[in-house]
């Protein structure tokens, strides 16, 4: 009962939601592969996701977002990184590579998430979670040893390169984007989707590639739009209330998702497939069943962030606001110390 009490944690549903539209997108990024090529691919990706989520935010009429000058760094750094680098390598990478392979060894963007979140951005961690990781990277190494018995060439060993580098880009951008995570986060998927789609784009045709048809165009960019922009809406959501190292590690069921749906499409099902699968299966597990709780403080803190009357939030106002009510405007967190379970969210970024 415990694990399935964890679903209902704030952010592991998003987390997972992002994971099964981002490891679908895998699969049919390599059916447009065959007709689109892979740099012009990558910005269409995110152009239709920028586009879509811009559009989604004009229906709704939903208000306008500032950054502060300090949030704005860590935004472009991230945009840099996972908007830019990122697709352009997945999509180097799995011209030579099958689909399922590919999906399964983006298990590695969790692995460089929490790296570098556990020892650069200072986020709390025990040996559970750090088991859990190994148990991933485990499957990693398992996936790469398919060919066992063969000497690896450069040609092969080429692709699986780009797709790692593609999750080390991605795994420099969660952690940036936790940043900016109590933004909207359909403006930090839609702006990320508009800038990286628009740099992409504009280099690979200023390299003399050419645009595909309107209809493998319109294929691309609604699979950016569920692939790339709500996924990362919903992955932006996690981010606020699991940190970059947890968020990570739920999203790494991600290739899971990819790997059937590319061997339903047509990729041979193999047992070390299967064996790699069921290692990083085992390595989300111990994320799901966390229980970390201690006595800990709050500092004084201002932010602006859309919020309801909870125990973290507990502040007048000029108007009544009924309990429950999500609603957004400046406010003042009060020096507060108390005991309960909590993740690294953005209001649990304390020392242990």
């Amino acid at each position: 009962m415990a694990g399935i009490r964890s679903f209902a944690r704030p952010g592991v549903l998003p987390a997972l939601g992002a994971a099964l539209l981002f490891g679908a997108g895998t699969p049919l990024a390599k059916r447009l592969l065959q007709g689109v090529e892979p740099w012009v691919l990558a910005g269409l990706l995110y152009l239709g996701s920028g586009l879509g989520l811009g559009a989604w935010r004009l229906l709704r009429r939903a208000p306008r977002v500032r950054l502060a000058r300090a949030e704005a760094l860590w935004f472009a750094a991230a945009v840099g990184f996972g908007g830019v680098l990122g697709p352009v390598l997945l999509m180097l990478g799995l011209r030579g590579m099958p689909a399922s392979g590919a999906a399964l060894l983006l298990n590695a963007e969790s692995v460089f998430t929490a790296l570098l979140a556990w020892f650069v951005f200072r986020e709390n961690f025990d040996r559970r979670i750090a088991l859990g990781m190994l148990a991933i990277v485990a499957g990693a190494v398992l996936l790469s040893g398919t060919g066992a018995g063969t000497r690896w060439s450069l040609h092969e060993l080429t692709p699986a390169a780009l797709v790692l580098g593609a999750c080390l880009a991605w795994g420099i951008d969660n952690n940036l984007t936790r940043r900016v995570s109590l933004s909207d986060a359909t403006w930090v998927a839609g702006v990320k989707g508009l800038a990286a789609g628009s740099v992409n784009l504009t280099l690979a045709l200023g390299t003399g590639a050419s645009l595909p048809g309107p209809a493998m165009a319109g294929a691309a960019m609604l699979v950016g739009l569920l692939a790339y922009g709500v996924s990362l809406s919903l992955f932006v959501v996690a981010l606020r209330h699991l940190g970059s190292a947890r968020t990570g590690a739920y999203f790494s069921v991600a290739p899971f998702f990819g790997a059937v749906l590319a061997v339903c499409m047509g990729d041979a099902l193999s047992l070390p497939l299967v064996g790699a699968a069921l290692l990083m299966g085992l390595g989300v597990w111990p994320h799901l069943s966390e229980r970390h709780e201690h006595p800990h403080s709050h500092e004084t803190q201002e932010h602006t962030h859309e919020h309801e009357h909870d125990e973290h939030h507990q502040h007048a106002h000029d108007a009544p606001v009924a309990p429950g009510v999500r609603h957004t405007h400046p406010h003042q967190h009060a020096a507060l110390t108390h005991s309960h379970p909590h993740a690294p969210d953005m209001h649990h970024r304390h020392e242990h």
